[in-house]
């Protein structure tokens, strides 16, 4: 956004002094020397901070050339901020949580708030959002109370690849507590990276001080080596879904074979249906055999047979229990 401000532009003004009354370091009183202007928006409309900044009044004092800024500025606002943090939390609820588009976000300040924020302002203040939130999910305080009734943990690993060449999301997750620790994209999937994140758990396991009962993962060569590694005497269990993908491959290659058959002999489906559709808006003739609730539940029966199938032919997401 840019730092100019629209010249019809009407701010609140809002005053800020400096809290603290006498210098810490010799105790004299504390004088206003200047003041420093900040601008931002909020959902009540643009607010014109002014931070009276102090200085010790003592000439002889080390802290007179310091200038002191209100710590309720801090309550506010960032420092260089345009924004205040009542409208960071509104558009970063509405991105994480209701998943809402930038688009969408600017619309709805502009509509309803008056406020004009750029597609790019707006995605830089919600990338802020998003690291203030994993800083805070990554606090080991808020991780100590959170295990504080847990005996010990247990961990798993696994990635994922959006496309072959992109980079790949590591995920490290803790069953107990279904939580997310963290992940990390490497472009790179050696032995050496995926040992890296192994240590990283370990080093969050020990300093909630809990112990790591087990390890669930795919047979991925560098989850195996790595976790053998850093946790030697820690069993390492294949993770059921990957554990039954392997098993069903066989079932899975049939199934996949017996569709191509299918293919090649179920022809004509979309026409079937097309047929049926024209004759269920003909008007019915007297001397038909079939009544029009009759001619309807036929013709429904036909039409699902189509759907079920198409649905056979093209259905490839049941799953290894379901080919």
């Amino acid at each position: 956004m840019s730092s100019k401000w629209p010249s019809e532009t009407q701010f609140r003004e809002v005053i800020l002094k400096v809290e603290d009354n006498v210098c810490k370091i010799c105790g004299s009183k504390l004088i206003i020397r200047s003041e420093r202007i900040h601008r931002i928006y909020s959902l009540e409309g643009p607010i014109k901070l002014v931070c009276k900044l102090s200085c010790c009044s003592n000439w002889q004092c080390k802290g007179r050339t310091t200038l002191i800024n209100p710590k309720s500025e801090i309550q506010i606002t960032m420092p260089r901020w345009k924004i205040g943090w009542d409208l960071l939390l509104w558009m970063g609820f509405r991105r994480l949580k209701r998943h809402w588009s930038v688009p969408q976000i600017r619309n709805e300040l502009l509509d309803n708030y008056q406020i004009n924020l750029s597609e790019d302002t707006i995605t830089e203040y919600t990338g802020r959002y998003q690291l203030m939130i994993a800083a805070r999910h990554q606090d080991i305080s808020r991780f100590k109370s959170e295990y504080k009734d847990c005996l010990d943990v247990i961990l798993t690993i696994d990635g994922l690849q959006p496309e072959k060449g992109h980079e790949t999301l590591y995920v490290v997750r803790e069953l107990r507590k279904q939580r997310i620790w963290f992940a990390e994209s490497l472009l790179s999937s050696t032995n050496s990276e995926i040992l890296k994140l192994i240590q990283r758990a370990s080093s969050i396991s020990k300093q909630l001080g809990k112990s790591v009962r087990g390890w669930v993962s795919d047979k991925q060569d560098a989850f195996v080596i790595a976790i053998a590694a850093e946790f030697p005497n820690v069993p390492h269990r294949y993770c059921n879904n990957h554990f039954l993908l392997d098993l069903a491959k066989l079932v899975l290659e049939k199934d996949s074979s017996a569709k191509v058959q299918m293919r090649k002999k179920v022809r004509g489906l979309r026409s079937i249906e097309k047929e049926i559709l024209v004759q269920l808006d003909e008007p019915s003739q007297k001397n038909e055999e079939l009544n029009p609730e009759q001619k309807k539940y036929a013709a429904n029966i036909v039409l699902d047979y189509c759907s079920t199938v198409r649905g056979i032919l093209n259905d490839n997401h049941g799953g290894p229990l379901k080919p």
